[in-house]
């Protein structure tokens, strides 16, 4: 017997057929949408409920875009006002590695998987609404593979109201491994560049050290030579004095002084190296120290030099000390002979020029007016490898015995101290020219001062009492000694502090010799500065194995004597009686 069926078969029927008539409308759906993307449709149908049906039309001429937008390389999508993805591209689809029917109807703020960009959102899709957008952030479908984008947002017109965006989605994964490539690349290149640096520096730390082993060995090698003379020539002295052998005993004090005025040269070209020397600058023409000194220098290159100049005085003055220029000119001069052993031809040039800001720059001079004095000869010239090192101390290209290496390190240190600078150029088989560029002064040339002294100028005191300041006890007892011989009465200290009791006392002091050096915290300078608060006519000499420019300054300023280490008795005397010759220092 057959009866009636479960009440549940109809229900389930019902369900069915239902299911089967969406998954229709839904192939229905896909295969229109798919027709359209391919640019298949002119038109289509839409059932409204208000308005009824609706046709809307595609234009022949939009078929070449809607290819466009799924060909391009660019993520494509259109958004509505809550951000919900109505289309998009296969390109987005594939940057994500998602399904693209799966992305639509997606809002797109699901696919920002980052807090900092999520909380963002909201704003830049009312921003992009008003006037369009454009934000770097991160998206995915699956939090493992993010996807760094560009996002541009632009508002979309709609006849039919809706607020609609259509954007353009870059991803920018490349873009972020180029950086950080370049990154790690300028890491690596900063790494290097340091390591470069540090070779460098230890390269030139083992320069430096190799030119103070060649400095100090050559100081050694000279100096013992020097010293074997004094010592020897001091020796022989005592000899013959203890055998009361008097006849001939000048010739081992000539020995002796002849070898101590070597090893003051020396040491006055080693500061004038290092420009620790003491000058006495004086505006100078150029042209007429170099036309007196003619003569002189033709008379030392010998006969078989050619020597030529085009100095013509009158031209603008430069502030140099002239007794170290001569020096620097006679030993460029030999040099140049020294270059030209089968004779050949100097020439002596003197021009001006401007050096604008990067002209001087390369010279490591300042921007002005120069002189420039060229020595130039046509010798056998000098190796490239080699030009590099003529003004190192104790270099030399000439035979052993034949130079001490000083020459050309003493006019670069000179020329330096005087605020100018030295080229130098070289052709092999040509000849070298060196250039010296000193600055113009604007000033005045001084008289010479190679007139004889007043017949009335003091050599010996009158009872003057002079305070003699030097922390070597030789140096201060020799001094003194001198003094007193010349009539003088001599007072001793042997540091700033000791002598500046004695001169804040009532003792009578006309004049004050001090070393610039001091031990005890007050320096000569210090000193005198100190003295004239209470002495302001204090008559002062500094003594100095070398001074400081800022001694120097200071001397010029406030009228104090300097007298260089080493020096003669003779000299010490004079200087001595000019200054206690003069009116008193106000």
């Amino acid at each position: 017997m057959t009866g009636a069926p479960p009440a549940h078969e109809p229900a389930h029927a019902a369900l069915t057929a239902r299911i089967r008539a969406l998954e229709a409308r839904l192939q229905e759906s896909e295969e229109t949408l798919d027709a359209i993307r391919r640019g298949e449709i002119d038109a289509f149908v839409m059932a409204n409920a208000s308005k009824g049906h609706e046709v809307y039309t595609i234009g022949a001429a939009d078929r070449p875009y809607r290819v466009l937008i799924e060909e391009i390389q660019e993520g494509a999508l259109t958004l509505d006002e809550t951000g919900t993805i109505l289309y998009c591209n296969r390109r987005l689809a594939d940057m994500l590695a998602a399904d693209q029917q799966a992305l639509i109807g997606r809002n797109l703020a699901t696919l920002v998987p980052l807090a900092a960009d999520a909380a963002l959102f909201p704003a830049l899709l009312g921003e992009a609404l008003r006037q369009g957008a454009r934000r770097e952030l991160t998206i995915a479908v699956r939090p493992e593979q993010p996807v760094p984008v560009a996002l541009s947002l632009s508002p979309l017109p709609s006849d039919g109201g809706f607020n609609l965006l259509c954007g353009v989605v870059t991803d920018l994964t490349q873009h972020k491994q180029h950086i950080e490539a370049l990154a790690e690349a300028n890491r690596r290149l900063r790494a290097e560049i340091q390591e470069r640096e540090r070779v460098e520096e230890a390269l030139r730390q083992s320069q430096k050290m190799e030119a103070v082993g060649q400095l100090t060995g050559g100081l050694a090698h000279d100096f013992n030579n020097l010293l074997t003379g004094i010592t020897a020539g001091l020796e022989m002295l005592q000899t013959r004095l203890r055998q009361g052998r008097l006849q001939g005993v000048d010739r081992y004090v000539g020995i002796a002084q002849d070898a101590a005025r070597r090893a003051a040269a020396l040491t006055h070209r080693l500061l004038a190296f290092s420009r620790r020397q003491t000058l006495a600058p004086k505006p100078t023409d150029l042209a007429d120290l170099v036309g007196d000194m003619m003569d002189l220098i033709q008379r030392t290159v010998g006969p078989e030099i050619t020597l030529h100049t085009n100095a013509a005085p009158g031209g603008p003055l430069v502030l140099i000390d002239p007794g170290q220029m001569e020096n620097a000119l006679l030993n460029l001069c030999i040099n140049a002979r020294d270059a030209m052993p089968r004779g050949g031809e100097i020439l002596i040039d003197i021009s001006s020029l401007v050096l604008e800001e990067d002209a001087a720059k390369a010279k490591s001079l300042s921007p002005g007016a120069y002189i420039v004095l060229r020595v130039a000869d046509t010798g056998s010239g000098i190796p490239e490898d080699l030009l590099c090192r003529v003004f190192d101390p104790f270099f030399t290209t000439k035979p052993q015995g034949s130079g001490t290496g000083l020459g050309l390190s003493m006019v670069y240190g000179f020329v330096q101290q005087s605020g100018g600078q030295v080229d130098i150029a070289s052709e092999l088989g040509r000849g070298t020219s060196l250039f010296i560029y000193l600055p113009v002064h604007e000033g005045h040339a001084l008289p010479s001062e190679n007139a004889p002294p007043a017949e009335d100028s003091p050599t010996a005191g009158a009872g003057q009492t002079v305070l003699v300041v030097d922390d070597e006890p030789s140096v201060r007892i020799l001094v003194a000694e001198v003094l007193n011989d010349l009539g003088y009465k001599a007072l001793e200290a042997s540091d700033g502090v000791s002598a500046l009791a004695m001169l804040s006392s009532d003792l009578k002091i006309n004049l004050l010799i001090t070393d610039v050096g001091l031990p005890g915290g007050i320096n000569g300078r210090q000193l005198v500065d100190a003295a004239r608060a209470f002495r302001p006519t204090l008559k002062a000499l500094f003594i100095t194995g070398y001074a400081e420019q800022s001694v120097l300054n200071s001397s010029l300023e406030n009228a104090i004597e300097i007298l260089s280490k080493p020096f003669s008795l003779e000299e010490l005397s004079r200087r001595i009686g000019d200054i206690l010759s003069q009116p008193a220092a106000r």
